[in-house]
């Protein structure tokens, strides 16, 4: 009887032993392909929940080499089409910084994040990534890649994306756009921060600094606010 119930402890051992293994077979490696391949699940998912959002921006620009500065208060709207527009609401200052630097950079924006540029976006097909490790971003701990465009064109950059690590959203893009967009422009870097909120990345930040052939550096910052999404809206609201 001893012998027997040895036998039978053994056997619920071994049985348990396969069960733990079987279990930590089911949940694969976080290799940096499978974080990045959780990434681009959780942005195309986000593509379809931020049709209908609209955000206030508050955008503000100088030329420090001419001394001129401008502010700009804005709708931004993205509509059921993906498309990306800005409404003005408001403006002061030189009109040298409005349509210089501000009209100029939003349309930059809204060539390379518009929802329908796919061959923009920053996924495996347009960049190479590169694992940095972990880092902490406004507490939430986020995974650092360095992404390198597989071709040179406009609206990609080199630099940086960092991911959370618990929803997989981007919430930082840092870097500088390897081809400029006109001979206006000579070099443009940047920066651009996200607020990981119901599920979705969205803007907070984006700050940039334009080098120009025309008027010298250009400086500005967009502070966005207000978020919410309008699940009913169905015509776009046209840029002015």
């Amino acid at each position: 009887m001893r012998g027997l119930c040895l036998k039978a402890g053994i056997l619920v051992v071994s049985l348990l032993s396969v069960g733990a293994f079987s279990r930590g077979a089911e949940s694969p490696e976080l290799t940096p392909d499978v974080i990045v391949q959780n990434y681009c699940s959780a942005m195309l998912s986000q593509a379809q929940s931020a049709r209908g959002a609209s955000m206030e921006v508050q955008i503000e620009a100088s030329l420090p080499s001419l001394q001129k500065h401008g502010k700009l208060h804005a709708l931004r709207h993205i509509s059921k089409l993906g498309r990306i527009t800005y409404k003005v609401l408001g403006f002061e200052g030189d009109n040298t910084v409005k349509n210089e630097v501000i009209a100029r950079f939003l349309q930059a924006e809204i060539d390379a994040q518009s929802e329908q540029s796919l061959s923009f976006a920053v996924t495996p097909d347009n960049y190479k990534f590169l694992y940095k490790g972990r880092n902490q971003f406004g507490g939430r701990a986020v995974h650092v890649f360095q992404v390198t465009p597989k071709r040179k064109r406009e609206h990609l950059f080199k630099g940086e994306i960092w991911i959370d690590a618990e929803t997989y959203l981007r919430v930082q893009e840092t870097g500088y756009m390897v081809k400029n967009p006109s001979i206006w422009v000579k070099k443009f870097a940047f920066t651009r921060q996200y607020d990981v909120r119901d599920g979705m990345s969205v803007p907070r930040l984006v700050a940039g600094r334009v080098d120009t052939r025309l008027v010298g550096p250009a400086e500005l910052k967009m502070d966005f606010s207000n978020f919410c999404v309008d699940t009913t809206a169905d015509e776009d609201i046209d840029a002015q």
